[in-house]
């Protein structure tokens, strides 16, 4: 590892973690933290909340360390607008606890946080992310934060005060729940309603107890010393939590580090409210989707990790975050891309096989392999994934067709060899595929194409007809670029030539228009392979 310190980025964070845990309280577990608002789909882009800190916990733990990583579920957030492709009725819950609204419609969970959290559960488990998960809603419920909340509420001019400094305009308290103006760093849910539509309107410091109202009309007085309805406004309790759990490591999005966003107030409260010190945290910037804009939860219809390990491997998604520093923006494939860059991961398993990677490449590949407790599930036979996916689409799944295109093109003796990257390479056939570029194979020759044809392209069907006998994914390459050269009077080795590519691509259209009714298609040699040399020479009238 003491190779890659110097390239990899885990490996410089897990240095300085351990490093300044160490100086804050040696002995004890290392805590880094990750949180995650359940409001809507947890997408990609939220994903790297939790990859980064995973990947920095998991070096740490294989140099031998106890360190704990901690994913904060803030499901007592508010409900704080009804996303795309809900009943409009949700509105009514606006203002309430994550875990008081209730799940969308047809969803088996017992309440909307419940219901947006599960995927992710599933798939960090498929990621072999090892966590400790904190509900948020379970934490205040049960008073665990009530001594954090007296010392905020006592600390109010002083956190106002901090606060004021990046105040620019009219409203931009509006999370804070004093009366006429003052500030108030704790925000009832009403007893009655349960929205968080209260306003705070006395407040005794001895006694500790708190009047407030409501939109909806309600009012009473409780005393805060006993009162778990209600949370700290959030650039509050980030940095309590930040003191509370010891956390020496955590990263968050650009968005949380312009002027008087809450890392940069919780930096300045933590130590003088909370008597505590802010992690390590680096930014980390936006993850998109090839062809799709910068991903929102509140808009709906983004992709989820579950989405993207219906058509990847977990060691590959695993790679895209390892391979960027956080302050790299990169974008997952979700259209053809996704052939190109499994590609690119292949050819990194066979460097680091045959122990030609860098270091940092080395270090990347590990951590997306493996972790601390040990190996993630692999494809014991990786057929390209382009390969795969032209299967699938020729076959339309078919599991016989497949084990015998499988056989004759990379000596596959069972399906199991393949899975599970045959399974995903199907998935992606059948999700993002689009129809028009789906593979039909034709059911009988196109007499018209054919009798419309000159001397020239029936030699080369010809040609193309009397080499099938080489019935192997070399050979068939071999046949289709050769066909070409051949009728050009050229050696089966000659270098390519602008003439040539142009004579090379016309071939293959006809090629396309006579097997599948289309200019393109899967590669060629794995076509032939697909459609089979009887049905190849019926077709191109042979």
């Amino acid at each position: 590892m003491a190779d890659s310190a110097e390239t990899d980025w885990v490996s410089r964070f897990a240095d300085e973690v351990i490093s300044e845990a160490e100086r804050r309280a040696p002995g004890k577990a290392i805590v880094c933290a990750s949180g995650l608002s359940p409001s809507g789909p947890i997408h990609l882009g939220n994903l790297r909340e939790v990859m980064t800190p995973h990947l920095v916990a998991d070096e740490i733990r294989r140099r031998g360390l106890e360190c704990v990583h901690l994913i904060s579920w803030d499901d007592y957030d508010r409900f704080r607008r009804v996303p795309a492709g809900i009943d409009p009725s949700w509105a009514e819950h606006i203002g309430k606890p994550l875990t008081s609204v209730p799940a969308p419609p047809g969803s088996r969970y017992a309440n909307w946080a419940e219901h947006f959290k599960a995927p992710l559960v599933t798939a960090l488990a498929e990621l072999g992310v090892e966590y400790h998960a904190i509900s948020q809603t379970a934490q205040y419920t049960s008073g665990v934060y009530r001594e954090q909340i007296l010392t905020a509420v006592r600390a109010r001019a002083t956190i106002d005060a901090v606060l004021s400094r990046y105040r620019s305009k009219q409203g931009d308290g509006a999370e804070e729940g004093g009366a006429r103006g003052a500030y108030f760093p704790y925000k009832p849910y009403c007893d009655l309603c349960e929205r968080d539509l209260t306003t705070v309107t006395n407040y005794d410091d001895e006694t500790t107890e708190l009047a407030y109202t409501c939109e909806c009309g309600f009012g009473e007085t409780v005393r805060l010393a006993e009162h778990d309805r209600g949370k700290l406004v959030w650039k509050v309790d980030w940095p309590m939590r930040w003191a509370y759990e010891g956390v020496v490591f955590e990263p968050s999005g650009v968005d949380h580090h312009s002027p008087g966003s809450a890392w940069i107030v919780g930096g300045q409260l933590v130590g003088e409210v909370f008597g505590g010190q802010q992690p390590i945290g680096p930014m980390y910037a936006f993850v998109g989707i090839t062809g799709m804009a910068k991903m929102s939860s509140s808009k709906g219809g983004v992709p989820t990790p579950s989405d993207a390990l219906e058509i990847m491997e977990a060691p590959l998604l695993r790679w895209l975050y390892a391979r960027r520093k956080p302050a790299q923006s990169f974008k997952i494939a979700f259209d053809h891309e996704i052939q190109r860059l499994y590609d690119e991961w292949d050819s990194l398993g066979r460097k680091v096989a045959a122990g030609q990677a860098q270091p940092a490449e080395l270090a990347a590949h590990r951590r997306a392999v493996s972790t601390a407790a040990g190996p993630l599930p692999v494809t014991p036979h990786p057929v390209a994934y382009r390969t795969l996916a032209s299967v699938a689409d020729i076959t339309t799944g078919h599991a016989e067709q497949t084990l015998r295109i499988l056989r004759d093109l990379d000596g596959v003796e069972t399906l199991d060899e393949v899975r599970p990257r045959l399974d995903r390479a199907r998935r992606w056939v059948e999700l993002h595929l689009p129809a028009d570029q789906r593979t039909r194979v034709r059911e009988s020759p196109d007499q018209e194409l054919l009798g419309s044809l000159g001397q020239a392209e029936r030699e080369g069907l010809r040609l193309l007809a009397d080499g099938l006998d080489d019935w192997t994914l070399e050979g068939l390459t071999a046949l289709v670029y050769g066909v070409p050269k051949l009728q050009a009077g050229l050696p089966a080795d000659a270098p390519a030539t602008p003439e040539l590519k142009t004579a090379q691509r016309a071939f293959f259209t006809l090629l396309y228009r006579l097997l599948v009714g289309r200019d393109t298609g899967p590669r060629l040699p794995t076509l032939l392979m697909a459609v089979g040399a009887d049905r190849v020479r019926k077709l191109v009238g042979a």
